[in-house]
């Protein structure tokens, strides 16, 4: 497993990492411990959760992800050998995630309830990385990343990026945190927060969590020169199009189990344009003789501003099966074809 450098720290992380929404939801606790288990033996040393996770987010469910690798890390006492990375929510009308039943958000108060609440969930005294899941302030589209503009109305009561920077520079002194990541972030937002760090000497931003994939390739419009630039580097989520390219959803297949089939939460890849966008990658992996999903990894693995692409499966076999794209090279014939696709296609889901 390649090991690429986080940002402009000396931690390496593994190129490609574990999703863990999943657990507590569509996976109990000895299920995520086999994840676990296999991913780490296989050479996987990120592993990234969330405060709000599991998926689909609940009041009932909501932390037992991290209690879940928490438990793990106990019983194996191997904290020193992975990275782990969680998130805090950003502003969110759902209030079970702050004492008092109030809408959460990135004040220097939220983020110290959330870290404190996140470290006793994982069982642990420090977080490697410590992303922020999603702006304080309106945006437009979750991704940040959105193909058609909208101008969101600023919240009347936005944070300021100097204030939740500040809470996390306190909590990196503190020994709470090591380092800082961004997630459904905008171009604007990354240098926003490269240069509060830099005029105020508060920590620099080291990553992004962002989606991309075949169908979504927005981060390479502005934010894949951020990265290239100021080493902010991209992890990847969705990579596969929450399963849609792997081909288990196509002519209105409903699995057992998928995720669709359960929640009917697709409708970011359910868009104008995706299906056939999506049938022409499928039919692509067929010509070249390649799985689907090996392929979709591959093709994102293989990106300049990549630093790790994050795995998301609910049993042994598809993370078995996923880590098979560390045998696929992308070649500049097939790069070639991928990207004459994209061209009749674009980004059908941002």
């Amino acid at each position: 497993m390649e090991q690429r450098r986080l940002g402009r720290t000396d931690i390496f992380v593994s190129s490609l990492s574990l999703g863990t929404m999943t657990f507590g939801e569509q996976n109990t606790e000895a299920e995520g411990h086999a994840q676990l288990d296999l991913a780490l033996e296989r050479g996987i040393n990120l592993f990234d959760a969330a405060e709000l996770y599991p998926i689909p987010p609940k009041a009932e469910t909501q932390g037992r992800t991290e209690e879940i690798i928490g438990t793990w890390m106990k019983a194996r006492g191997n904290r020193d050998k992975i990275v782990l990375a969680t998130k805090v929510v950003g502003r969110s009308e759902n209030t079970w995630f702050r004492d008092g039943g109030v809408t959460a958000k990135l004040t220097r108060a939220h983020v110290e309830e959330a870290v404190n609440k996140n470290l006793k969930r994982l069982g642990t005294d420090y977080i490697d990385l410590y992303q922020l899941h999603w702006p304080d302030r309106n945006v437009s589209g979750f991704g940040s990343n959105p193909t058609i503009w909208t101008d969101p109305a600023p919240c009347d009561d936005e944070t300021p990026i100097e204030e939740t920077l500040a809470a996390l520079g306190d909590l990196v002194k503190a020994g709470k945190i090591r380092q800082v990541g961004l997630s459904n972030e905008s171009a604007w937002g990354t240098m926003r927060f490269l240069a509060v760090a830099e005029k105020m000497g508060l920590p620099r931003v080291v990553s992004i969590q962002n989606a991309y994939s075949l169908v979504n390739r927005t981060f390479e419009t502005a934010l894949a020169e951020i990265a290239h630039r100021e080493q902010v580097g991209l992890l990847a989520y969705s990579a596969l199009a929450q399963g849609y390219l792997t081909g288990k959803y196509r002519n209105g297949a409903l699995p057992a189990g998928a995720r669709k089939t359960l929640f009917d939460r697709l409708q970011r890849y359910e868009k104008p344009g995706a299906e056939p966008a999506i049938n022409a990658y499928l039919d692509l992996a067929a010509e070249l003789g390649l799985a689907p999903s090996q392929l979709a990894l591959a093709f994102a693995l293989s990106r300049p501003f990549m630093t790790s692409v994050i795995l998301g499966a609910t049993s042994l076999a598809q993370l078995e099966h996923d880590l098979g794209a560390l045998d696929v090279t992308i070649t500049a014939e097939i790069e070639g074809r991928i990207n004459t696709l994209f061209q009749h296609h674009g980004s059908p889901c941002p």
